[in-house]
Order: C-alpha cells, then sequence, then structure tokens
C-alpha cells in the first residue's frame, strides 16, 4: 500500500509564503510524474505544476514566477514553494504521485491540505 502524506498549509496573508511537502511511503518500486493540483470551494480540481522524475517541470500559467515544484527521489518526497500568495491561491492542495509497486504503476492522491490566503 501507498500513502501519499500532505503538510505545509495553513492560512497566510497575501504576499506571503508557504512550502508545501509531499511524503510518498509504502511499498515503492519507483515513482515517476509527480504533481500538485487544486480545488477550490465550488470549481474543478486544476494542475498547479508537475514534475518528472528526471526534474522537467511545467506550471499553470496561475502560478508562473510565483510557485517553484522540487523533488527529492531519495526520499520520495515532492515540495511546492508558493511565494507571492494571492487570495485566488486559496484552495486544498493535493499531491499525485505515478508510483510504481508489486502491482504496477498506479496513480496516487494525498489527502489533501488547505491554503488560504486571506489578510
Amino acid at each position: 500500500q501507498v500513502q501519499l502524506v500532505e503538510s505545509g498549509g495553513g492560512l497566510v496573508q497575501p504576499g506571503g509564503s508557504l512550502r508545501l511537502s509531499c511524503a510518498a511511503s509504502g511499498s515503492i518500486f519507483s515513482i515517476n510524474a509527480m504533481g500538485w493540483y487544486r480545488q477550490a470551494p465550488g470549481k474543478q480540481r486544476e494542475l498547479v505544476a508537475a514534475i518528472t522524475r528526471g526534474g522537467s517541470t511545467n506550471y499553470a500559467d496561475s502560478v508562473k514566477g510565483r510557485f517553484t515544484i522540487s523533488r527529492d527521489n531519495a526520499k520520495n518526497t515532492m515540495y511546492l514553494q508558493m511565494n507571492s500568495l494571492k487570495p485566488e491561491d486559496t484552495a486544498v492542495y493535493y499531491c499525485n504521485a505515478d508510483v510504481y509497486t508489486y502491482l504496477g504503476w498506479r496513480d496516487y492522491w494525498g489527502q489533501g491540505t488547505q491554503v488560504t490566503v486571506s489578510s
């Protein structure tokens, strides 16, 4: 069984910063692509940023230049550094990973962490 656990969410003022972490654990042979998604109330879940095992990244236009995704393959951990936060960044942020176990390749999600940007 694989678990993805997010941490680092919270309440921050506009213009502030937060760093999210996503730690994968369990019977993991390898992790391919990983990504951060978010879902605001009444809206669909959207991709925020993604990163390949080799470190190639892509970002939603709304966060380019403000957010940075990274990962530590040795620790099976992914990060999202969020700077210059705006109220519209308020959402539940979810971690996603493409994981290879004895069951083969499967897609896993974390439980989500709330990020609230408000004065």
